[in-house]
């Protein structure tokens, strides 16, 4: 597989293909599927997917660089979460345990995180994680000098034509999500989860802990979800409901309020299978896909489908990109804002 930023004859140049690993078995199942490069966290605070089942031990992550790279693809390490005060040393042990392992690069958000690296590991690449929130290029150019940035993973709220204004203007690499979750659009600035449990998204890697969630059918067989006290949401009898997130929650938010809505953020999945050849042009040099907290199904079939489509564009071939409104939250789609800042 070659996993080079090269052109092809049609102009394009070779984007890599960046997609989720939750577990060792998802890893392998993403390198399977076609993946250039994977991306994981270790098992504790210091990835923004600290889930409970999720991430990798030392042990684990040492035997995955080992199947990738025996396949040609890359590992990429998510150390990106910010440090409390108080609790660098969980931080600098990952960043001295990714050097030692030999991952390929460390995504990194938290500028005291990227100084250390710099400076302890300067052989170290560093890829500047989504959660940093660098929109500009004044942002990621400050970045790329003071840390050794190599490559930004841009916010999605940016449109194609704002993408390929800012590649003109920086000298690294862009990496742009084109599938899976898409959020509230604040990259790296959620607290609302810290405001309801106390603990934090950015700090602590969790999103609605699990261990503050809770399950409740009231006297209409309505099942409300609770997270720690606050009722986030309320389904119906039969009404699919699938695991609860805050910002997706839905809300009475008035006192003549009979139904809720969502008030935040509605459940829909980034999907920019249309826009692929758009983003190439623009400069981008690394597509990724979003789930390490999917199954090993959604990642097989993801990374397969966008794996086709392209070596396709590529191959100068209609991509043809099947359907995935399956793998989707809520069974819906957008282009959110790559397409126009209007989308909502």
């Amino acid at each position: 597989m070659n996993t080079e930023n090269e052109a092809n004859d049609g102009g394009y140049v070779r984007p890599e293909l960046v997609c989720p690993a939750g577990t060792p078995a998802g890893l392998r199942t993403a390198v399977d599927a076609g993946a250039d490069a994977v991306y994981c966290g270790f098992r504790n605070a210091t990835n923004a997917r600290n889930f409970p089942g999720l991430n990798f031990s030392v042990n684990e992550l040492t035997d995955a660089i080992a199947y990738a790279h025996e396949r040609n693809a890359k590992v990429l390490l998510a150390v990106n979460t910010f440090p409390p005060a108080g609790r660098f040393e969980l931080w600098r042990e990952a960043i001295d345990t990714a050097a030692r392992l030999g991952v390929d690069a460390v995504i990194v958000a938290d500028m005291g995180v990227a100084d250390y690296a710099a400076q302890t590991h300067p052989q170290l690449r560093l890829h500047l994680s989504v959660q940093a929130g660098a929109s500009s290029p004044e942002a990621i150019r400050f970045y790329c000098k003071e840390f050794g940035i190599k490559r930004v993973v841009l916010p999605r709220m940016l449109t194609v034509e704002e993408i390929a204004g800012i590649h003109g203007q920086i000298d690294c690499e862009v990496e742009a999500f084109i599938f899976g979750n898409i959020g509230m659009m604040a990259e790296g600035r959620c607290s609302l989860t810290n405001y309801a449990t106390g603990i934090s998204t950015n700090m602590d890697g969790v999103c609605s802990p699990a261990e503050s969630v809770r399950y409740e059918e009231d006297a209409e067989r309505n099942l409300n979800i609770k997270l720690d006290r606050f009722t986030i949401d309320r389904f119906a009898p039969g009404e699919k409901a699938g695991y609860p997130t805050i910002c997706k929650g839905r809300y009475l938010c008035g006192v003549r309020e009979q139904q809720g809505y969502y008030a935040f953020e509605e459940p829909v999945s980034l999907n920019l299978s249309a826009l692929l050849p758009k983003l190439m042009r623009a400069g981008v040099t690394a597509f990724k896909i979003e789930g390490r907290q999917r199954s090993r199904a959604y990642v097989k079939a993801a990374v397969s489908a966008f794996r086709k489509a392209v070596d396709d564009i590529l191959d100068g071939r209609d991509p043809g990109l099947t359907s995935l409104l399956a793998l989707t939250e809520g069974s819906k789609e957008t282009e959110g804002a790559f397409r126009s800042k209007l989308w909502r």
